[in-house]
């Protein structure tokens, strides 16, 4: 159930906004070939062939109905749906769901696409079928796929033409072990089909350009964040996790925030993995009375895209009694308003390429 909410919040955040009934839309179809990266050494034995595979998208264009639009170039928001043959009995298939958005430059030639979702593989880790398979340890997994692409519409009638880079990425966050991950960097090439013989006009009717100054006082936050994760021993259980936070931001622009905050973090799967290193490994010198909490501090930024924001925060653990993937944190992800004060946010938090956990977070900005 975790995995639906987890694709209704993304989907809402990417397409839940109000805007007057005149838009156009297209459809895209790409094909993509090219290498999984050797991003760990425990996946060497899963890199066999090219991966291949295709990429179906719909988009919504948007004209500046909503002064978001304005600022960010006129993007397109949509949903898209991916398959891959991975090119190896063990990995299997996967297929994929996404809301995705598209930001243009260069006289709209050059578009940067962006999509977040779910992804299902057809052969996940088995203890007893499928041991080999250290990448994916659930059959449903978190995913994200970026794009850049050249694109020229309309060359002939409706259709047009794109080709460029992807890199696919599945993982499910250590929900449940193994999550080795696998990561895709692709070519791809495609067409592209317009559904609207016309199109509206652009509004540009935003002060300035949408360049006039905009600051707010600093304002303080306080978030709850939860889940469920697992440590990278297979079986050792999944357990919830709780995180307390609080920090300030200071608004820099219509786009830009920054923070500054402390995170406290109440993460059992570490309680039970400090047992088991106590108990299985002596040569390490882990007794098992460690403390299992932790706690940081943290500098981020905030980019605003209407009601969605998406946040990035690095962070240094000051309460580190248990020594678990270095004393360096990162976290990632979207935050919605609903109304002024209040907000949900959806985030990865990880060591370097190293993922920890998928929080689920409710919040407060006074």
């Amino acid at each position: 159930m975790k995995y639906f909410y987890y694709c209704l919040f993304f989907l809402l955040c990417t397409i839940g906004y109000s805007q007057e009934q005149k838009y156009s839309s297209y459809f895209d179809l790409n094909y993509f070939t090219g290498n999984i990266a050797n991003h760990n050494n425990d996946i060497l034995h899963l890199i066999q062939g090219h991966p291949e595979g295709v990429v179906l998208g719909w988009n919504k264009k948007t004209f500046g109905y909503e002064t978001w639009e304005q600022r960010y170039n006129y993007p397109d928001i949509g949903v898209s749906f991916t398959y891959q043959d991975l090119k190896n009995d063990v990995l299997g298939n996967n297929y994929g769901i996404y809301g995705h958005c598209n930001f243009y430059f260069f006289k709209r030639h050059l578009i940067f696409r962006i999509g977040q979702g779910l992804a299902y593989t057809s052969n996940p880790y088995d203890k007893y079928d499928n041991s080999r398979n250290n990448a994916f340890g659930t059959s449903i997994m978190s995913s994200t796929y970026v794009m850049l692409n050249y694109k020229k519409e309309r060359i002939f009638d409706r259709f047009g033409l794109q080709g460029g880079l992807s890199l696919i990425h599945y993982s499910n966050a250590n929900v449940k072990a193994p999550n080795s991950s696998i990561n895709s960097l692709t070519i791809n090439v495609g067409l592209t089909y317009s559904l609207d013989e016309f199109e509206p006009e652009y509004k540009r009717d935003i002060r300035d350009g949408g360049k006039e100054k905009f600051t707010e006082s600093i304002k303080y936050n306080l978030a709850f964040r939860t889940g469920i994760n697992e440590s990278d021993v297979v079986g050792s259980g999944q357990f919830p996790f709780y995180v307390f936070s609080g920090y300030a931001d200071k608004r820099l622009s219509h786009k830009s925030a920054i923070h500054l905050g402390a995170d406290v973090f109440f993460s059992n799967f570490l309680k039970e993995l400090i047992h088991y290193k106590s108990v299985s490994f002596p040569e390490e010198n882990v007794s098992g009375n460690e403390d299992y909490k932790r706690a940081g501090v943290f500098i981020g930024h905030e980019l605003f895209i209407s009601r969605t924001s998406l946040i990035t925060q690095l962070g240094y653990y000051v309460y580190y009694p248990y020594d678990f993937e270095g004393r360096t944190y990162m976290r990632i992800g979207l935050k919605r308003y609903f109304g002024k004060k209040v907000f949900g946010a959806l985030t990865l938090k990880s060591h370097g390429a190293k993922a920890e956990a998928v929080e689920f977070g409710i919040g407060v900005r006074l």
